[in-house]
């Protein structure tokens, strides 16, 4: 193995992981997480967070495994561009440590969905 396919190895790895842990929370802490998305104005709170846990897995596991790369991208995709409009609006947010919580986290996801365009790419 070349040091590129070892870093693009690891990378994927890393990266799938990232995805398949924050799906496994969406129903480790499910009620907490369904509060929230009401909080946000979710329609349908306590479906969309079993939901969005599976797309989250599947979408990670798809770059864990390095299988329907592709696929497992535009499936992420489905669930960050929503998420981050919506649940990270850090303009709507009065309180200025929610504000700066709330950006902090749409940034995280800016630079997600930019990675996720470049496996597109």
């Amino acid at each position: 193995m070349t040091t590129i396919e070892i870093l693009t190895f690891f990378g994927r790895i890393l990266f799938g992981a990232y995805f398949i842990y924050s799906g496994y929370n969406h129903f480790k802490n499910q009620k907490g997480y369904i509060g929230y998305a009401k909080h946000k104005g979710v329609p349908s709170p306590n479906l969309a967070v079993p939901l969005t846990g599976v797309l989250l897995v599947l979408g990670g596991l798809g770059f864990f495994l390095n299988v329907q790369v592709v696929q497992s991208a535009f499936i992420l995709l489905i669930f960050m561009i929503p998420t981050t409009l919506i649940m990270h609006a850090y303009w709507k947010e009065k309180d200025p440590a929610s504000r700066a919580t709330e950006h902090a986290a749409f940034m995280k996801n800016l630079a997600l969905i930019g990675a996720l365009l470049t496996f597109l790419g």
